[in-house]
């Protein structure tokens, strides 16, 4: 029983971290139809950025403040100076995040160098909590919490907000809500911003937890996809339901059929999509 609590708890811990990526490429996608590739190396920049902040300063919370800001600010430069010179264009919009996600990884190698780094604990999250008989790192709980209370946050801004309304128009149609004198291109640039900011705080919010390292940003990007693909494409709760189940699909995966790992998670999906193609909450 003990057994089967831990390794389920830290599925779920690991799927909350799945989820703070996905949930900015779902956006993304529904608002502005961009398959951000560069959305992995928002991941691990953040990470990067918190770790250089942390040993600064020692503290979590402004390395999560300093590094999720600034790749907010790193994905609004780029969505208004690059992106937006092709609108709706797919093929150029994957290139040029394709071709991103490579610049991003080798900047990252140049400054912080090629050797695996974990990020430390704070010292409030250092000790273990006691549930019965077995201990359980307080840290995994803290991410477990924090990712279900982001997602309720996102729900209230996007269902109980006058942004959440316009994006919501912007989504279902962009033309009206121009019409009806919405700053659709503003917009954009909040959600991209906003897509980019989720990534990094689950890169530094995971640098606990995975630690930050070259690849990275390949090895979450196509996770985050497999979570999109199975909750359904511009779709919060499909992020969250995604990122659950592929965090405890990839963690039960690992320890009963490790060399089977990656099919553990990509078989499930085919199946879903084969019953359901636009995903578990994706519009048919």
């Amino acid at each position: 029983m003990m057994f089967w609590v831990i390794q389920t708890l830290n599925g779920i811990s690991f799927g909350m971290l799945l989820f703070l990526l996905a949930s900015g490429l779902s956006l993304i996608y529904g608002l502005m139809k961009i398959l951000n590739l560069t959305h992995g190396s928002f991941y691990l920049l953040g990470g990067y950025i918190g770790l250089a902040v942390v040993h600064l300063t020692g503290s979590l919370l402004l390395a999560v403040l300093v590094g999720s800001l600034s790749i907010a600010l790193l994905g609004a430069l780029m969505e208004r100076f690059l992106l937006r010179r092709f609108h709706l264009q797919e093929l150029p919009q994957t290139l040029l995040t394709f071709g991103f996600l490579f610049i991003f990884s080798d900047l990252a190698i140049v400054i912080w160098g090629g050797n695996p780094q974990t990020m430390p604990k704070p010292a409030m999250f250092s000790e273990s909590v006691q549930f019965g008989a077995f201990f359980y790192p307080s840290y995994r709980l803290f991410i477990i919490g924090f990712g279900f209370a982001i997602a309720g946050l996102l729900w209230w801004m996007q269902e109980g907000t006058r942004v959440g309304a316009m994006l919501r128009a912007g989504v279902d149609d962009e033309e009206t809500a121009r019409a009806l004198g919405i700053n659709v291109s503003l917009l954009f640039t909040m959600v991209f911003a906003l897509g980019a900011f989720l990534a990094a705080l689950g890169g530094v919010m995971g640098g606990p937890i995975m630690g930050v390292y070259p690849g990275a940003d390949f090895e979450v990007m196509l996770l985050g996809f497999v979570v999109v693909i199975i909750g359904g494409l511009g779709s919060l709760k499909g992020a969250l339901a995604g990122g659950l189940i592929v965090g405890l699909l990839d963690n039960f995966g690992k320890v009963f059929f490790p060399e089977f790992a990656l099919f553990t998670i990509f078989a499930p999906m085919a199946l879903i999509l084969a019953v359901r193609p636009a995903g578990l909450f994706g519009r048919e």
